[in-house]
Parts: structure tokens; C-alpha cells; sequence
């Protein structure tokens, strides 16, 4: 089993809803034990016009391999009425493999860790709720300074229902 953890948002058709739908597709997956989940937060679109997002972080245990873990993730996606019009665009659901274990995968569908998420608030801080505090990505960056660069600025944390 590998530690793999995912970063889940929604802006559209009950965002919240959508996150806790997602919840329980991931503890559903086959060969699979969801570890933990962190509080939703809501931050404003990166683009201008969107509703804003609401996100989360999954742990999960697994011995899927990275492709069929994606390919998992796009069909719960799909499940929950995700249509990839438009690549920012608006969505019910986004579910991304931030880190899979320590493994640094580079391929045409899947980079990991995720790119981006050190710029990222809204996905740093759900996913230090889940992950020990000395945890170094694959690439060698620790969270604790990628969470020192990305104050905690522009989220909310919303109260647990």
C-alpha cells in the first residue's frame, strides 16, 4: 500500500455536496482504504467570473498504480457530471493526484507531485491537515517551507457539518 493524497475541489452544483459525493466514490475504490479526509475550505476562483471553489484533501491507501488511480478519479469525476469544456473552466468536480507515495511520475496524463500546488493555498493547507508534519515530497521540498511560501491568505475554512 502507498500513502497517496488528493486534492478535490467544486464550484458549481453544491460545491460541498460534490466533495462529500467524491468522498464516497474514493472510499469505494477497489484495492483502496481512504486514511483521511481534511476540512473543506472555500477560496475565490483563480479566474475571474467563477463562483468560488470549494476544496478539500483526501488521504488514501492503495496499490493502484498511478494510471489506473487517475483513470478512478476521472470516472467519479465523469460520475458527478464533470465536462472538461474549457481547461480552467468551471467545474462539479476536480479530483488531482497531489503525491503517490514517494514517487515522482512525469508522464503525458499524470505529473506528481502536482504541478503547481506550491503556489496553491487552497491545497496546501487542506493537505497539511493530513500529512505528518516533516513530510518531504518526492521531489525533495518540504511542506512545512512550501506552506511558509503560500500564506494562508484568501481561504476560509468552513465549519464541519
Amino acid at each position: 500500500m502507498e500513502r497517496i493524497y488528493i486534492g478535490m475541489g467544486s464550484n458549481l452544483a453544491d460545491p460541498a455536496e460534490q466533495l462529500r459525493s467524491a468522498v464516497e466514490a474514493l472510499a469505494q475504490l477497489p484495492h483502496s482504504t481512504l486514511a483521511g479526509v481534511s476540512a473543506f475550505y472555500q477560496s475565490d476562483s483563480l479566474l475571474p467570473g467563477q463562483p468560488r471553489y470549494t476544496n478539500a484533501a483526501a488521504a488514501l491507501d492503495s496499490t493502484l498504480e498511478p494510471l489506473e488511480l487517475l483513470d478512478a478519479l476521472q470516472a467519479i469525476e465523469n460520475g458527478q457530471g464533470r465536462e472538461r469544456l474549457e481547461r480552467w473552466g468551471p467545474r462539479t468536480l476536480d479530483l488531482d493526484i497531489l503525491l503517490f507515495g514517494d514517487r515522482l511520475i512525469d508522464l503525458p496524463r499524470l505529473t506528481v507531485p502536482h504541478y503547481q500546488m506550491q503556489e496553491r493555498a487552497f491545497v496546501l493547507y487542506p493537505l497539511a491537515e493530513l500529512a505528518p508534519a516533516d513530510l518531504r515530497l518526492a521531489d525533495g521540498r518540504s511542506l512545512k517551507d512550501l506552506l511558509l511560501a503560500c500564506p494562508f491568505v484568501g481561504l476560509e475554512r468552513l465549519p464541519l457539518n
